[in-house]
C-alpha cells in the first residue's frame, strides 16, 4: 500500500520505487530523487549478496581438537569445507566436459580377487530379488549426508548435511580418483552416503510383513543388526585433521617405525593410545591400566588431540607407537579406523571383541591373525594375553607378523580401488531406474578440488600424495562368486570356536 512519507510516494516496508509529489521545488525534489537512488542501489546490492551468500560452517567441526575458534586449522577447515559446495565453486562451469583418459590395460588377464571380496555380494545381499528403485533412493535421504550420482563419467553431488570434519571431501576425492584409475569403467549409478559412525539402515525396522522395503545406504562400517553397504574409509586418502597420511604413506612410515625396535626387544607389556571417552568399552579399558594396587600389564594412554594439534602432532605419530610386543584394539563410538594402523605394526593385536567390521576385516582369524579379549573380563584377560605371549614369543611373534601380513597384502591400493569399482558396479546392477542428475546436485570433478586455492596446508598435501597420476595397467582383478551360506556358518563356527578355547585359558587362569 502507497504512503506518503515526507511528502514522497513510497510503496510497502521494502523499497520498491519513490516518486517525488508534483508540486515540490526543484532541489527538495532532487535531494530526494538522489537520495531515492542511493537507497535502491543499496536494497538492490543487499538482496544479490544474500542470493548469493553461501553458508561456510555453522558449528565447530573440531569440538576436541581445536582450543579457539580462531586458529589456523578452524580457518583452514572453513575454507576446505566450501570445496564440497559446488555452486559456490561454480564446479558445474570448471568441471571438463569430459574425461580425456582412456582405459586401455597392457594386460588383459586378470587375477581373481582376495576372499574377503565375496562379502560385497552379502552386503547387497537385501536388495538381490526386489532390486533398487528411485522410491528406496528418496526415502533413504533422510538417513544419508550425501546423495552420489554417476551419469556418463560425471560426478554429481547432493549433501543432506554436515559431515564431521573433511570426511566427506576425502571419500568423494577418493570416488574421484577411482575414476581416474579405471576411466569409462564405472556404470550410471545413483547412492547415498553416510560418514558418521553409527549404523543407520537397522535389520529390526524392516520385519514386519508388510514393511517397506529398507534404502541402500554406503557406510565405512557393518554390524549384524544393520543393512549398512560397507565401503572404505575416507582414511585410505588422508585424515588431515588428525595427521595421517594417506594410507600407502602410512603404511610404509609404519613399516619403517617396525624396523626400530625388534619384536624380542619391545616393551613387554600391551600398549593403547586414544580418546577414552567417546565409548563405555573404552571407558572400561582405563581400568586395566597400572596402578598402585593392580598391574595388568597395560599401559594406556590418553590422546590429548587439543595440545597435539597446538604443538604440531609430535606426540601421536602412528610410526612411533609400535614400541610395544602387544597392542590393544577397542572400539570407539563404533568401529575404528584404528584397527588397520595397530593390526600393522607387527605387534601381537589384543582384540577386544568388537560388534561391527569394516570392509575386509570379517576374513581375519583368531589366534592367526590376533588375540581375542571378552568384553566382560578385559583385565584378567589382556593380562593372561601378554602372559602367554611372553612365555611363548615366538608364536605371539608369529600372529603378529600374520597380522601385519594380512594388512600389507589385503589393503593394497590396488585392492582398495577394486573393491570400491566391484562395489559399485554390482550395485548397479541392482538399479531398477536410469540414474539421472538431481536437480539440486552439482557437478565436481578432482581437477577443480585439486586446483582450488582454497585446499591448504596438509588438505591439499595428502590429496597431492593420494592423487592417481595414470590409469592403470591392469583390468580389475576377477570378484569371486559369493560365499555359499554353509560355507559362511563354517568359517563362522571355526572363528566361535577358537575364541571359546581361549576363554576356556583365560577362566582357567
Amino acid at each position: 500500500m502507497a504512503n506518503n512519507v515526507n511528502g514522497f510516494w513510497c510503496h510497502g516496508d521494502q523499497f520498491c520505487g519513490c516518486f517525488s509529489k508534483v508540486g515540490l521545488g526543484q532541489v527538495k525534489r532532487l535531494v530526494f530523487t538522489t537520495t531515492c537512488i542511493f537507497f535502491f542501489f543499496f536494497l538492490f546490492a543487499a538482496a544479490l549478496v544474500h542470493l548469493m551468500y553461501v553458508p561456510i560452517i555453522q558449528r565447530n567441526p573440531l569440538p576436541q581438537m581445536i582450543s579457539s575458534p580462531q586458529s589456523s586449522t578452524t580457518k583452514h577447515l572453513t575454507r576446505i569445507e566450501n570445496l564440497l559446495n559446488c555452486s559456490y565453486l561454480g564446479l558445474r562451469q570448471n568441471c571438463p566436459n569430459n574425461n580425456s583418459s582412456v582405459f586401455k590395460p597392457d594386460e588383459l588377464s586378470t587375477k581373481t580377487c582376495p576372499d574377503y571380496f565375496r562379502w560385497i555380494h552379502n552386503d547387497l545381499q537385501q536388495w538381490k530379488n526386489s532390486g533398487i528403485t528411485k522410491n528406496m533412493i528418496e526415502t533413504g535421504k533422510s538417513s544419508a549426508e550425501l546423495r552420489l550420482v554417476i551419469v556418463n563419467g560425471e560426478v554429481f553431488l547432493e549433501k543432506f548435511g554436515k559431515p564431521y570434519q573433511t570426511r566427506d571431501l576425502f571419500t568423494l576425492w577418493g570416488i574421484l580418483q577411482l575414476l581416474k584409475f579405471y576411466p569409462g569403467m564405472l556404470p550410471d549409478l545413483d547412492l547415498l552416503f553416510f560418514t558418521g559412525d553409527k549404523t543407520m539402515i537397522k535389520k529390526i525396522d524392516y520385519q514386519e510383513p508388510n514393511s517397506a522395503s529398507p534404502p541402500p545406504l554406503f557406510h565405512y562400517c557393518g554390524e549384524e543388526d544393520a543393512l549398512d553397504i560397507v565401503f572404505p574409509d575416507w582414511t585410505f586418502w588422508g585424515w588431515p585433521e588428525v595427521n595421517v597420511m594417506p594410507w600407502e604413506q602410512m603404511l610404509s612410515a609404519i613399516k619403517n617405525g617396525n624396523k626400530r625396535i625388534k619384536w624380542e626387544n619391545r616393551v613387554p607389556y600391551a600398549y593403547w593410545k586414544g580418546n577414552p571417552y567417546v565409548s563405555l568399552e573404552r571407558k572400561d579399558l582405563r581400568k586395566c591400566n597400572l596402578s598402585d594396587k593392580y598391574d595388568w600389564n597395560v599401559r594406556l594412554y590418553k590422546q590429548n588431540w587439543s595440545k597435539e594439534n597446538e604443538e604440531g602432532f609430535k606426540h601421536s605419530k602412528l610410526e612411533d607407537q609400535c614400541t610395544h610386543r602387544y597392542k590393544i584394539y577397542v572400539e570407539g563410538v563404533t568401529w575404528s579406523v584404528s584397527e588397520k594402523y595397530i593390526l600393522a605394526c607387527d605387534s601381537m593385536t589384543l582384540m577386544i571383541k568388537p560388534r561391527y567390521y569394516d570392509f575386509f576385516s570379517r576374513n581375519m582369524v583368531p589366534m592367526q591373525h590376533y588375540w581375542p579379549i571378552r568384553n566382560t573380563n578385559k583385565c584378567r584377560d589382556l593380562k593372561f594375553a601378554v602372559e602367554w605371549g611372553n612365555n611363548h614369543p615366538d608364536k605371539a611373534q608369529a600372529i603378529g607378523k600374520a597380522g601385519s601380513r594380512l594388512i600389507e597384502e589385503f589393503l593394497t591400493m590396488r585392492n582398495i580401488y577394486d573393491y570400491m569399482f566391484h562395489l559399485l558396479s554390482e550395485y548397479a546392477k541392482l538399479l531398477k531406474f536410469k540414474p539421472t542428475i538431481p536437480s539440486k546436485a552439482q557437478r565436481v570433478c578432482w581437477e577443480t578440488i585439486a586446483s582450488s586455492k582454497k585446499l591448504k596446508g596438509p588438505w591439499k598435501e595428502y590429496m597431492e600424495q593420494s592423487m592417481v597420476k595414470s590409469p592403470s595397467d591392469k583390468i580389475p582383478c576377477a570378484l569371486p562368486p559369493p560365499y555359499e551360506p554353509q560355507v559362511v556358518q563354517a568359517f563362522l563356527d571355526t572363528k566361535e570356536k577358537i575364541t571359546r578355547q581361549v576363554e576356556v585359558w583365560q577362566t582357567e587362569y
